[in-house]
């Protein structure tokens, strides 16, 4: 058994893909293994993958239809071997020291998934951010899987990505990734939190995360009419419903929870409404997420 299996899901990335897997090749870190899917590429990242797996026996390859990210995730999944899994997106790239430091960190806390911070990657240029305020000056902060699960909404210790984290391979026993929906991250990964013995967060930036135009944020960002805007919304709905219920069946403090939810919709659905077309794709828009608050107030008897 090797001691990391690395998923790189890959769609139509060729500019970025090299600088992605060249970060993986030069790990201080060797006893790895990399799982690339692609998923019916149309651009050259497919032979590209080629290439890689070629010239290193531990860059293995497999080619499927286009069934989206979740569904590269659940093929990733099916062919990993090792202790634990971290997850690399096609476009971004990883410090040389990435895997060294998440498993020594794993080593002196004994928790199932460690969290590292990440640095943006924008025109080719590398931007770090002042994590400060939420480390202060702490090498680590190690929190339960409650506490994990209730800072999901808000994302402070950047809980929601799939990426820059290193996981117990056992947690992903029995676990499937939704597929057909964006933000896929946002309705998946907090189900591992409740399987853990443990977080701990590093503010380390070992993870370069691309920001692009015609990446899923980028489109997101993009004006969209309110039919298309009904169809980010929703499936962001779909997350946060299926959150909820989570947290329901746990039993926690559900009141909280469903203030924090609401709140969330609320700042989300504002930051939404401009990407509105038009204004009246705007009313159209923010009068549905209005009738859909009240709709969970009822529901949740608020």
């Amino acid at each position: 058994m090797v001691k990391v299996s690395i998923g790189v899901p890959v769609y139509n990335v060729e500019e970025y893909l090299r600088e992605c897997l060249d970060s993986i090749m030069n790990q201080t870190f060797k006893d790895f293994e990399v799982i690339m899917v692609d998923d019916g590429s149309t651009d050259n990242s497919f032979s590209i993958c080629q290439e890689y797996a070629a010239k290193d026996d531990r860059f293995k390859l497999i080619h499927q239809e286009n069934e989206g990210n979740g569904g590269s995730r659940n093929t990733c999944l099916k062919n990993m071997q090792g202790e634990y899994i971290t997850w690399i997106d096609s476009d971004d790239r990883v410090n040389p020291i990435y895997l060294e430091r998440l498993l020594e960190v794993q080593a002196r806390t004994d928790a199932q998934i460690i969290n590292s911070m990440s640095f943006y990657i924008r025109d080719n240029n590398d931007y770090y951010v002042d994590y400060s305020s939420f480390f202060h000056k702490k090498e680590m902060i190690k929190i339960s899987r409650i506490e994990a699960l209730e800072t999901v909404l808000f994302d402070r210790y950047q809980m929601i990505e799939f990426w820059g984290t290193l996981v117990d391979s056992r947690l992903y026993r029995g676990w499937t990734c939704a597929q057909g929906i964006m933000y896929e991250d946002l309705g998946n990964k907090f189900k591992l939190y409740p399987r853990s013995n443990a977080v701990v967060v590093i503010p380390d930036q070992l993870y370069g995360y691309r920001q692009r135009d015609n990446g899923t944020i980028g489109i997101s960002k993009k004006q969209k009419t309110f039919s298309e805007e009904l169809k980010i919304s929703n499936d962001m709905i779909s997350n946060i419903e299926k959150y909820v219920y989570y947290m329901e069946l746990m039993d926690l403090n559900v009141r909280k929870i469903h203030e924090d939810a609401i709140n969330y919709l609320t700042s989300y659905s504002l930051y939404r409404a401009g990407m509105a077309r038009s204004e009246e794709d705007k009313q159209l828009y923010l009068e549905y997420i209005d009738k859909y608050k009240e709709k969970l107030k009822r529901y949740w008897n608020m």
